[in-house]
């Protein structure tokens, strides 16, 4: 993969990536990867959920270097056109901000003519955003006695680390 700090790739006009305050729509994403060429459109939602390692998880806080981030999400594209050339469309939207429990955090789509190569495409681009993209989560968990506590982790850590996140 070329190194994404000293290469600017440009998007697609046919693509769409965007970091996020305002919550993710699966319809929206779903229509932007859509095309008539396709034969599949697959779709990967990641949400909140309610517990890490046995920790209740009450909210995720997502942080983003959006610059460095969106170069990512053009590489991740670039490089999946790559191995998979007949793919027509790649989707990448990440939230940032505050989330509870059950939101949706990140969406990847990926639209082609076969459901394999879309299949493989998005899986790709989700563990590749996990491991190089400069996203930051807090985890905000709910302790025994009332009170709060939180901690800062790379969602590429988590992928290295063996948990999970």
């Amino acid at each position: 993969m070329t190194n994404t700090l000293t290469a600017t790739v440009k998007p697609r006009s046919e693509d769409s990536f965007a970091i996020t305050f305002v919550p993710l729509s699966l319809e929206e994403i779903y229509a932007k990867a859509d095309d008539p060429a396709n034969g599949a459109v697959v779709v990967m939602s990641g949400m909140v959920r309610n517990n890490t390692d046995g920790q209740a998880v009450i909210a995720l806080e997502y942080q983003a270097y959006e610059p460095m981030a969106m170069q990512v999400f053009y590489q991740i594209a670039a490089d999946i056109r790559t191995f998979w050339p007949d793919i027509n469309r790649v989707v990448i939207h990440h939230r940032i901000g505050r989330l509870q429990v059950g939101e949706i955090s990140v969406l990847v789509a990926v639209g082609c003519p076969h459901r394999s190569e879309a299949f493989e495409a998005c899986r790709y681009a989700i563990d590749t955003l996990k491991h190089n993209a400069p996203i930051w989560k807090k985890e905000w968990y709910s302790e025994l006695d009332g009170k709060l506590s939180s901690s800062w982790v790379s969602i590429g850590a988590c992928e290295q680390s063996g948990q999970n996140c």
